[in-house]
């Protein structure tokens, strides 16, 4: 058969997509609340693609406007005609409006803080938000701002010399948000200057210079920032920088992820769950011939790794044993295809800088050092993840923990992706680490040593970032705290620490691994504990839900009366 001519297959995509389009016009939008949801979804989304300089007061009086509208729409909603289900959305998407709100209020605070370290953000924004909303601009006049910006930084990196010499210059943490905004702003006069470039014959004549200019200039001030001020150094890795919230903030996220709980009162937690795995460490120790030392235990269960090249074939063989004993336990329903589609890659030493431990979902990553590290880093990199680390480990990235979660969640009531949460996403691996403890998966101590291992982990975690944006805590005390407590290889535990403080995680991350597994324990010993439900229809039924905060599965699951003023009240803790 012989290939269409070009204008002919043209034609016949074009048919294709009006048909398609067609259909969509014809087709009947989503109803209730899940077709609300989904539509504030796609225009939050549209919005944010058009105003995409995060640092742009327009965009943050844009959303804030959006939010408005929508709480109004959402607000003449009849609360009383919904069913169960509407009732629990339309809590949901007030509950993360209203603190979208607040993000944004925070966001605007978080930029005044830099905006006297960066004279040419205004000019950046209003070139690239005026070329994103079609409004004319004139090459000449363009040139002349772009080429306005080496001067700027000049001005400001010498008042910045004074005020190092001073001692007055701003410190670390506003020195390496001020740099990342640079690079955002770098980014932001790229695409601008791309747009025109070769396209508009006067802009290429004008902005040929001075552009180039401006872009080396916003490369050196990047680098300036981090080197004098967050004290970077070439050919070292960074140094590990946060960003605290304060106790204030750290409350708005807890009532915005239905936690009724004060930081301090989540602290207390922690170190209530930490005293019993302390207790049962010494007690995996003493089995082992160690006199209650958990450090030795720990040393001894750490040498137990594979060899160079034998990880991946550990990993698979690991998944197969906990996809076994739950299916054996009728714990949860595993789908044939959950089973067959999860896949394996190897992570770079680049990522294991911030993540020393394999990360799962569909995709495990599996981390192992690589021949380019040092001899010192391969050791650790081992070490960190022996077998026994591992088998405590895999159930909780593959299944029954994220994998056949996030399979699930793609499945039902996807509209409710919008609120996704860590403390059922994180909650829900956990939840499972410690009923398979109860249900005695450990073989032996050094199995039950690798299990103590993470869940002392996620207590920690509790700690130190919470103490951290409280203020009681810096980085490097944090390091430690992981290393003198846990047992991390100080490799893993730096790694560890910058992962939390300075990746894309929100402040109650690692806060929410343990306080979501407690979370749902207490919840499945209300619900199957007492015999109102089976493991397995406990654990189908919270699948079934998505990944919202818990406290509404649990409103879900108990056909609780919900009213339009819900405010989050479950003390679910028991010690």
């Amino acid at each position: 058969m012989k290939p269409l001519p070009v204008r002919a297959a043209a034609f016949i995509i074009l048919c294709l997509n009006l048909q398609a389009a067609g259909a969509q016009e014809n087709s009947a939008p989503a109803a209730g609340m899940p077709g609300m949801i989904e539509r504030f979804s796609q225009d939050r989304g549209a919005l944010e693609r058009l105003y995409a300089v995060e640092m742009s007061p327009a965009r943050r009086d844009r959303l804030r406007n959006f939010h408005d509208q929508t709480l109004e729409e959402l607000a003449a909603i009849d609360f009383g005609s919904l069913g169960s289900s509407g009732r629990i959305d339309w809590i949901l998407l007030r509950n993360h409006l209203l603190f979208e709100q607040d993000q944004l209020a925070a966001d605007a605070a978080k930029s005044a803080e830099i905006t006297g370290l960066l004279p040419f953000a205004e000019t950046i924004i209003r070139l690239e938000e005026d070329r994103r909303l079609l409004r004319h601009q004139e090459p000449r006049e363009s040139a002349r701002l772009v080429a306005a910006i080496p001067g700027q930084i000049d001005a400001i990196r010498e008042d910045l010399e004074k005020q190092l010499k001073a001692g007055k210059a701003p410190g670390a943490v506003i020195g390496q948000r001020a740099a990342r905004t640079v690079d955002q702003l770098r980014g932001a006069l790229r695409n601008w200057n791309r747009f025109y470039s070769d396209y508009h014959p006067a802009f290429t004549w004008w902005l040929q210079d001075p552009y180039a200019k401006a872009d080396q200039s916003l490369e050196d001030y990047a680098w300036f920032l981090r080197e004098k001020l967050a004290g970077y150094k070439k050919g070292e890795d960074p140094p590990v920088i946060g960003d605290p919230i304060g106790r204030e903030a750290l409350i708005h996220h807890l009532r915005a992820a239905m936690i009724p709980y004060t930081p301090e009162e989540l602290l207390d937690i922690a170190g209530r769950e930490f005293a019993w795995c302390e207790a049962e460490m010494k007690r995996a120790a003493d089995d082992l011939g160690f006199n209650g030392d958990w450090s030795k235990a720990l040393e001894h269960v750490s040498g137990k790794h594979v060899e160079p090249g034998e990880q991946p074939a550990l990993i698979k063989q690991l998944a197969d044993e906990s996809i076994a004993f739950v299916e054996e336990h009728d714990l949860v329903t595993v789908p044939d295809l959950a089973k067959e589609t999860w896949r394996m890659e190897m992570m770079t030493p680049e990522l294991q800088k911030q993540t020393p431990f394999f990360t799962g979902g569909e995709v495990i990553s599996v981390a192992y050092p690589t021949s380019t590290m040092s001899h010192e880093d391969k050791l650790m990199g081992m070490r960190g993840n022996n077998i026994h680390f591992s088998r405590a480990a895999v159930h909780h990235e593959l299944i029954p923990g994220h994998h056949l979660q996030l399979y699930m969640a793609r499945r039902y009531n996807t509209h409710r992706s919008l609120f996704r949460t860590p403390f059922l996403i994180e909650g829900w691996a956990l939840h499972w680490e410690m009923l398979l403890w109860d249900l005695d998966f450990q073989r032996s101590a050094e199995d039950r040593v690798g299990m103590l291992f993470w869940r002392s982990h996620r207590c920690a975690r509790i700690i130190f970032s919470l103490r951290y944006h409280l203020g009681d805590m810096t980085a490097r005390e944090a390091i430690d705290y992981l290393v003198e407590r846990v047992g991390h290889e100080r490799r893993n535990a730096t790694a560890e620490v910058r992962r939390t403080l300075e990746g894309s995680y929100g402040p109650l991350y690692q806060a929410a691994y343990m306080l979501g597994g407690l979370q749902l324990r207490a919840l499945h010993r209300d619900l199957a504990g007492s015999g109102k439900m089976s493991d397995k229809a406990f654990h189908d039924a919270v699948l079934l839900e998505n990944a919202i905060p818990i406290e509404m599965i649990r409103a879900s699951l108990s056909s609780q009366e919900l009213e339009k003023d819900f405010a989050t009240n479950w003390r679910f803790y028991e010690p």
